[in-house]
Protein backbone atom coordinates (compact mmCIF):
# COMPACT_ATOMS: atom_id res chain seq x y z
CA UNK A 1 0.00 0.00 0.00
CA UNK A 2 2.91 2.27 1.13
CA UNK A 3 5.46 2.91 3.31
CA UNK A 4 6.97 5.62 5.23
CA UNK A 5 4.59 8.79 6.97
CA UNK A 6 0.98 9.07 5.62
CA UNK A 7 -1.76 11.99 6.72
CA UNK A 8 -4.93 11.46 8.50
CA UNK A 9 -5.55 14.83 6.60
CA UNK A 10 -7.74 17.12 8.90
CA UNK A 11 -10.91 19.13 7.20
CA UNK A 12 -10.43 22.52 6.67
CA UNK A 13 -14.63 24.33 7.25
CA UNK A 14 -15.00 28.20 6.24
CA UNK A 15 -15.90 30.46 9.10
CA UNK A 16 -19.91 29.40 8.43
CA UNK A 17 -18.79 25.96 8.22
CA UNK A 18 -18.90 25.39 4.82
CA UNK A 19 -16.26 22.75 3.25
CA UNK A 20 -13.06 25.26 2.50
CA UNK A 21 -11.24 23.56 -0.76
CA UNK A 22 -9.45 25.67 -1.40
CA UNK A 23 -7.62 25.61 2.14
CA UNK A 24 -8.05 21.56 1.49
CA UNK A 25 -6.00 21.70 -1.57
CA UNK A 26 -2.89 23.70 0.14
CA UNK A 27 -2.74 21.36 3.20
CA UNK A 28 -2.23 18.66 0.16
CA UNK A 29 0.40 20.37 -1.24
CA UNK A 30 1.91 21.13 1.77
CA UNK A 31 2.04 17.19 2.24
CA UNK A 32 2.96 15.92 -0.92
CA UNK A 33 6.11 18.97 -1.10
CA UNK A 34 7.07 17.28 2.44
CA UNK A 35 7.28 14.11 0.97
CA UNK A 36 4.26 12.82 2.54
CA UNK A 37 3.76 9.00 0.95
CA UNK A 38 -0.14 8.68 1.64
CA UNK A 39 -3.32 10.46 2.52
CA UNK A 40 -6.48 9.92 4.26
CA UNK A 41 -9.89 11.61 3.56
CA UNK A 42 -12.50 11.53 5.86
CA UNK A 43 -10.88 9.95 8.74
CA UNK A 44 -11.32 10.67 12.37
CA UNK A 45 -8.83 13.47 12.37
CA UNK A 46 -10.94 14.62 9.00
CA UNK A 47 -13.86 14.75 11.26
CA UNK A 48 -15.16 12.03 9.01
CA UNK A 49 -18.19 11.42 11.28
CA UNK A 50 -19.97 15.22 11.31
CA UNK A 51 -19.39 15.09 6.75
CA UNK A 52 -22.31 14.23 4.76
CA UNK A 53 -22.45 11.68 1.74
CA UNK A 54 -21.83 15.02 -0.23
CA UNK A 55 -19.32 16.63 1.31
CA UNK A 56 -17.37 13.08 1.78
CA UNK A 57 -17.46 12.80 -1.89
CA UNK A 58 -16.56 15.93 -2.61
CA UNK A 59 -13.02 16.00 -0.34
CA UNK A 60 -12.02 12.68 -2.00
CA UNK A 61 -12.53 13.51 -5.40
CA UNK A 62 -10.72 17.11 -4.83
CA UNK A 63 -7.67 14.77 -2.87
CA UNK A 64 -7.66 12.88 -6.21
CA UNK A 65 -7.49 15.37 -8.88
CA UNK A 66 -5.12 17.47 -6.89
CA UNK A 67 -2.91 14.23 -5.80
CA UNK A 68 -3.31 12.61 -9.35
CA UNK A 69 -1.41 9.45 -8.31
CA UNK A 70 1.98 11.05 -6.83
CA UNK A 71 1.11 9.18 -3.58
CA UNK A 72 -2.25 6.93 -2.78
CA UNK A 73 -5.58 8.03 -1.12
CA UNK A 74 -6.82 6.02 1.23
CA UNK A 75 -10.79 7.04 2.03
CA UNK A 76 -12.41 6.28 5.38
CA UNK A 77 -15.30 4.56 4.59
CA UNK A 78 -15.77 3.10 8.27
CA UNK A 79 -19.43 3.25 9.82
CA UNK A 80 -21.33 1.18 12.49
CA UNK A 81 -23.95 -0.11 9.42
CA UNK A 82 -22.60 -2.56 7.17
CA UNK A 83 -25.12 -1.43 4.17
CA UNK A 84 -23.75 1.81 4.58
CA UNK A 85 -19.92 1.10 5.19
CA UNK A 86 -20.35 -0.78 1.77
CA UNK A 87 -21.92 2.02 -0.27
CA UNK A 88 -19.65 4.19 1.18
CA UNK A 89 -16.64 2.16 0.39
CA UNK A 90 -18.06 0.99 -3.30
CA UNK A 91 -18.60 5.13 -4.20
CA UNK A 92 -15.17 5.54 -2.62
CA UNK A 93 -13.62 2.88 -5.53
CA UNK A 94 -15.62 4.53 -7.97
CA UNK A 95 -14.52 7.94 -7.46
CA UNK A 96 -10.72 6.91 -7.52
CA UNK A 97 -9.67 6.25 -3.83
CA UNK A 98 -6.54 3.74 -3.65
CA UNK A 99 -7.35 2.02 -0.77
CA UNK A 100 -10.46 1.58 1.88
CA UNK A 101 -9.76 2.07 5.59
CA UNK A 102 -12.42 0.62 7.71
CA UNK A 103 -12.58 1.63 11.35
CA UNK A 104 -14.24 -1.07 13.97
CA UNK A 105 -17.86 -0.23 14.00
CA UNK A 106 -18.85 1.62 16.90
CA UNK A 107 -21.56 1.92 19.57
CA UNK A 108 -23.38 -1.65 18.14
CA UNK A 109 -20.61 -3.32 21.02
CA UNK A 110 -20.42 -6.53 18.43
CA UNK A 111 -18.90 -9.57 19.06
CA UNK A 112 -15.35 -10.57 17.55
CA UNK A 113 -17.59 -13.20 14.81
CA UNK A 114 -19.32 -9.88 14.29
CA UNK A 115 -16.13 -8.20 13.30
CA UNK A 116 -15.16 -10.91 11.36
CA UNK A 117 -19.00 -10.81 9.33
CA UNK A 118 -18.71 -7.26 8.78
CA UNK A 119 -15.45 -6.98 7.39
CA UNK A 120 -16.28 -10.29 4.87
CA UNK A 121 -19.40 -8.97 3.76
CA UNK A 122 -17.30 -5.26 2.33
CA UNK A 123 -14.31 -7.21 1.37
CA UNK A 124 -16.88 -9.08 -0.87
CA UNK A 125 -18.72 -6.14 -2.37
CA UNK A 126 -15.93 -3.87 -3.34
CA UNK A 127 -12.17 -4.82 -5.24
CA UNK A 128 -10.10 -2.14 -3.51
CA UNK A 129 -7.22 -3.23 -0.89
CA UNK A 130 -9.14 -2.37 2.60
CA UNK A 131 -7.35 -1.68 5.48
CA UNK A 132 -8.32 -2.40 8.99
CA UNK A 133 -8.49 0.40 11.89
CA UNK A 134 -8.22 -0.58 15.41
CA UNK A 135 -9.07 1.62 17.98
CA UNK A 136 -11.20 0.81 20.89
CA UNK A 137 -10.93 4.27 22.41
CA UNK A 138 -12.78 5.49 20.32
CA UNK A 139 -15.08 3.08 18.95
CA UNK A 140 -15.41 0.53 22.35
CA UNK A 141 -14.68 -2.70 20.35
CA UNK A 142 -11.19 -3.94 19.79
CA UNK A 143 -10.35 -6.47 17.08
CA UNK A 144 -8.19 -9.59 18.15
CA UNK A 145 -5.39 -11.29 16.75
CA UNK A 146 -7.34 -14.17 16.20
CA UNK A 147 -9.64 -11.63 14.22
CA UNK A 148 -6.79 -10.06 12.24
CA UNK A 149 -5.24 -13.73 11.54
CA UNK A 150 -8.75 -14.33 10.02
CA UNK A 151 -9.57 -11.47 7.72
CA UNK A 152 -5.60 -11.43 6.82
CA UNK A 153 -6.91 -14.22 4.78
CA UNK A 154 -9.58 -12.03 2.88
CA UNK A 155 -7.20 -11.51 -0.73
CA UNK A 156 -9.00 -7.78 -0.33
CA UNK A 157 -7.66 -6.86 3.41
CA UNK A 158 -4.22 -5.92 3.19
CA UNK A 159 -3.69 -3.47 5.66
CA UNK A 160 -3.85 -3.04 9.43
CA UNK A 161 -3.89 0.21 11.61
CA UNK A 162 -3.20 -0.60 15.17
CA UNK A 163 -4.20 2.22 17.44
CA UNK A 164 -4.87 0.59 20.40
CA UNK A 165 -1.55 1.83 22.11
CA UNK A 166 -0.83 -1.53 23.69
CA UNK A 167 2.65 -2.29 22.70
CA UNK A 168 2.82 -6.14 23.79
CA UNK A 169 -0.90 -6.36 21.61
CA UNK A 170 1.52 -5.21 18.68
CA UNK A 171 4.04 -7.89 18.93
CA UNK A 172 1.51 -10.41 19.30
CA UNK A 173 0.40 -8.79 16.02
CA UNK A 174 3.15 -8.92 14.29
CA UNK A 175 3.88 -12.36 15.33
CA UNK A 176 0.79 -13.85 13.97
CA UNK A 177 -0.16 -12.38 10.98
CA UNK A 178 1.78 -13.58 7.67
CA UNK A 179 4.96 -12.25 6.24
CA UNK A 180 3.94 -9.13 4.17
CA UNK A 181 0.49 -8.32 5.48
CA UNK A 182 1.06 -4.37 6.16
CA UNK A 183 0.71 -2.87 9.93
CA UNK A 184 0.73 0.94 10.39
CA UNK A 185 1.11 2.38 13.72
CA UNK A 186 -1.60 4.83 14.37
CA UNK A 187 -0.12 6.56 17.62
CA UNK A 188 2.17 9.08 16.87
CA UNK A 189 3.90 8.83 20.44
CA UNK A 190 4.57 4.94 19.29
CA UNK A 191 6.04 5.19 15.93
CA UNK A 192 9.50 4.05 17.15
CA UNK A 193 8.28 0.95 18.95
CA UNK A 194 5.51 0.16 16.44
CA UNK A 195 7.94 0.40 13.46
CA UNK A 196 10.39 -1.53 15.76
CA UNK A 197 7.98 -4.69 15.67
CA UNK A 198 7.47 -4.28 11.97
CA UNK A 199 4.97 -1.79 11.40
CA UNK A 200 5.93 -0.51 7.95
CA UNK A 201 4.89 3.47 8.46
CA UNK A 202 2.56 4.94 10.78
CA UNK A 203 -0.94 7.63 9.81
CA UNK A 204 -0.25 10.35 11.44
CA UNK A 205 -2.10 13.07 13.03
CA UNK A 206 1.30 14.82 13.68
CA UNK A 207 2.05 15.37 10.15
CA UNK A 208 -0.82 17.48 9.48
CA UNK A 209 1.84 20.29 10.86
CA UNK A 210 4.96 18.40 10.84
CA UNK A 211 5.34 16.52 7.56
CA UNK A 212 8.73 16.35 6.82
CA UNK A 213 10.06 15.68 10.52
CA UNK A 214 6.96 12.32 10.35
CA UNK A 215 8.68 11.30 7.49
CA UNK A 216 12.09 11.60 8.21
CA UNK A 217 11.33 9.85 11.51
CA UNK A 218 9.98 6.78 9.74
CA UNK A 219 12.43 6.60 7.20
CA UNK A 220 15.08 6.21 9.62
CA UNK A 221 13.17 3.37 10.89
CA UNK A 222 13.04 1.92 7.76
CA UNK A 223 16.50 2.24 7.45
CA UNK A 224 17.04 0.73 10.49
CA UNK A 225 18.86 3.95 11.52
CA UNK A 226 17.62 3.86 15.33
CA UNK A 227 19.97 6.33 16.74
CA UNK A 228 18.25 9.30 14.30
CA UNK A 229 14.83 7.72 15.19
CA UNK A 230 15.31 7.75 18.92
CA UNK A 231 16.39 11.40 18.30
CA UNK A 232 13.45 12.53 16.36
CA UNK A 233 11.03 10.77 18.50
CA UNK A 234 12.01 12.01 21.53
CA UNK A 235 12.46 15.58 20.13
CA UNK A 236 8.66 15.20 18.66
CA UNK A 237 7.31 13.75 22.16
CA UNK A 238 6.35 17.00 23.45
CA UNK A 239 4.46 18.34 20.15
CA UNK A 240 2.88 15.00 20.34
CA UNK A 241 1.69 15.69 23.71
CA UNK A 242 0.53 18.78 22.90
CA UNK A 243 -1.60 17.96 19.97
CA UNK A 244 -3.49 14.88 22.16
CA UNK A 245 -3.85 17.43 25.17
CA UNK A 246 -7.42 17.44 24.06
CA UNK A 247 -9.80 15.64 21.80
CA UNK A 248 -8.44 14.88 18.54
CA UNK A 249 -8.38 16.77 15.80
CA UNK A 250 -8.90 20.51 18.38
CA UNK A 251 -5.31 20.79 18.80
CA UNK A 252 -4.21 19.76 15.50
CA UNK A 253 -6.48 22.49 13.91
CA UNK A 254 -5.21 25.06 16.38
CA UNK A 255 -1.39 24.00 15.17
CA UNK A 256 -2.27 24.15 11.21
CA UNK A 257 -3.52 27.38 11.74
CA UNK A 258 -0.71 29.11 13.73
CA UNK A 259 1.41 27.68 10.86
CA UNK A 260 -0.85 29.50 8.48
CA UNK A 261 -3.17 26.85 6.97
CA UNK A 262 -6.69 28.05 8.16
CA UNK A 263 -8.67 25.08 8.38
CA UNK A 264 -10.91 26.69 10.41
CA UNK A 265 -12.54 25.36 13.71
CA UNK A 266 -13.40 21.61 14.35
CA UNK A 267 -17.81 20.86 14.04
CA UNK A 268 -19.84 20.68 16.81
CA UNK A 269 -19.82 18.29 18.82
CA UNK A 270 -15.98 19.79 19.02
CA UNK A 271 -15.36 22.86 19.98
CA UNK A 272 -11.67 25.04 19.84
CA UNK A 273 -9.07 24.20 22.41
CA UNK A 274 -9.16 26.43 25.58
CA UNK A 275 -7.18 29.54 25.87
CA UNK A 276 -5.29 27.57 27.87
CA UNK A 277 -4.51 24.40 26.09
CA UNK A 278 -4.15 26.99 22.88
CA UNK A 279 -1.02 28.72 25.40
CA UNK A 280 0.18 25.36 25.71
CA UNK A 281 -0.02 24.14 22.13
CA UNK A 282 1.55 27.51 20.84
CA UNK A 283 4.83 27.21 24.01
CA UNK A 284 5.28 23.86 23.15
CA UNK A 285 5.61 24.47 19.40
CA UNK A 286 7.77 27.28 19.49
CA UNK A 287 10.35 25.51 21.91
CA UNK A 288 10.18 22.67 19.30
CA UNK A 289 11.25 24.86 16.43
CA UNK A 290 10.66 28.58 16.76
CA UNK A 291 7.38 27.03 13.56
CA UNK A 292 5.35 29.87 15.14
CA UNK A 293 6.13 33.37 16.15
Amino acid sequence: MFKGAGTALATPFTSTGELDLAVFEQLIEQQLAANIQALVVGGTTGEGSTLTNEEFETLLETAVRVTAGRVPVIAGTGTNNTAQTIEKTQTAARLGADAAMLVTPYYNKTSQAGLVAHFTAVADAVDLPIMLYNVPSRTGVAISVETAVTLAKHPNIQAFKEASGDVSFMGELMTALPDGFAVFCGNDDQILPYMAWGAQGVISVLSNPYPAETQALAEALLANDYDTARRIQSDLMPVISALFSDVNPIPVKAALEEIGIAVGAPRLPLVRQSEAGHAHLLETMRSYKGVVG
